[in-house]
């Protein structure tokens, strides 16, 4: 224990003013006390405890010891939790400016907008990245199931409007029909990046706290699942910013939540949704008191679906969105046709096996998809 006490004054650079002076840490407290072997002035004592104080309040506070736990300062639940996430192991072949991608767990990714200190903006590398990480998703065949994050104290401010104001307001071309070409394929450019999300076949579930707002909102409408915590706050923005919103909102958030009223209310004033009335309205299912206790819900959900065969949930995740898009009688006929084939699966056999034996279906093992 001595020893342990030492190194850590010894880490913290605290010095006796006087050799005949000791310097202790109890056991049972993170308080360093002075003490001497010999009478001493008063005025002495007095200005060797205001310098130990202050250099105990300089690294304490320091940012850069926040980096280390030397156990003489706890960590809140909230940066335990950022910590332990972020030192988990990162996805081969996902390495992104804007992003992080994990491994959260068995057949599990953990996707994080990590712009923290812009708090998420949308840049030019989120809107290339995002393509680039979800089509890799989607041919990963130990993936089955994916968490979508923000990093930081807020989801996403939406459009990063500094990084891409030079592509939005000075469009290149000759003419208007010219500058009007280039406009159109950015935009269009633009929406594969949440599309791809939607036409990823892995369920995806978004995890929202702080503010979504503008193109956050359109980010989680192309999610499968969406939960929140219980700062969360939504706005679809763009009118503020004297535009129509243009990157899947207004065709994918009439679909979510089933009120054409609230989703006209909502786009023409930009006001902002809390997280209940988000509850009520069907735009998430679930609100959680905080983000640590959101994100453990979304894993576990994950976890959940990630051990059933990935055959059944990838078929479902297809034709829930034909449905959503087609015709009862003809997402009928499309569901007949993609089954013709994917009920000769082995999955079956192995589900229906494991429940005549009365097995949990996570012991069952499916093969790679």
């Amino acid at each position: 224990m001595a020893r342990d006490r030492a190194s850590l004054l010894s880490k913290l650079r605290i010095r006796c003013p006087r050799p005949t002076w000791r310097v202790f840490v109890p056991a049972s407290s993170p308080v360093f006390l002075l003490c001497y072997a010999e009478p001493l002035r008063k005025s002495e004592v007095m200005s060797a405890s205001c310098k130990v104080r202050n250099l105990l309040l300089r690294r304490l506070i320091a940012p850069t010891q926040l980096r280390f736990n030397l156990g003489f300062c706890a960590m809140s639940s909230t940066a335990q939790d950022e910590t332990s996430r972020a030192a988990a192991s990162e996805a081969p072949g996902h390495s992104y400016e804007s992003l992080q991608v994990t491994c959260a767990g068995k057949h599990v990714l953990h996707v994080q907008l990590n712009r923290p200190e812009k708090r998420n903006a949308m840049n030019k590398a989120f809107w290339r990245e995002m393509v680039e990480c979800f089509n890799k998703i989607a041919q990963d065949s130990d993936c089955r199931a994916v968490v979508l994050s923000g990093a930081g104290k807020t989801f996403t401010s939406g459009i990063d409007l500094v990084d891409l104001a030079s592509d939005l307001l000075q469009p290149q071309g000759d003419d208007a029909a010219r500058i009007a070409w280039y406009l159109r394929n950015l935009i269009t450019t633009y929406q594969k990046t949440f599309s791809v999300i939607e036409e990823c076949p892995k369920p995806v579930i978004a995890t929202i706290h702080g503010h979504c707002i503008g193109a956050g909102v359109d980010l989680i409408t192309a999610c499968d699942i969406r939960y929140c915590a219980q700062d969360a706050c939504f706005q679809v923005k763009e009118v503020d910013m004297g535009l129509a919103a243009d990157v899947g909102t207004l065709q994918r958030l009439p679909k979510v939540i089933g009120n054409q009223s609230l989703v006209n209310e909502l786009a023409f004033t930009a006001r902002k949704m809390m997280a209940e009335e988000a509850l009520s309205s069907g735009l998430v299912s679930r609100v959680f008191p905080d983000k640590e206790r959101m994100l453990d819900a979304a894993f576990a959900l994950a976890t959940e679906i990630s051990s059933k065969s990935p055959v059944a949930v990838q078929s479902t995740k297809v034709n829930l969105l034909y449905a959503r898009d087609h015709p009862v009688t003809e997402s009928l006929n499309y569901v007949a046709s993609w089954n013709m084939s994917m009920l000769q699966t082995q999955d079956i056999i192995k589900s229906v096996q494991a429940a005549m034996e009365k097995k949990d279906l996570k012991s069952v093992t499916f093969s790679k998809l």
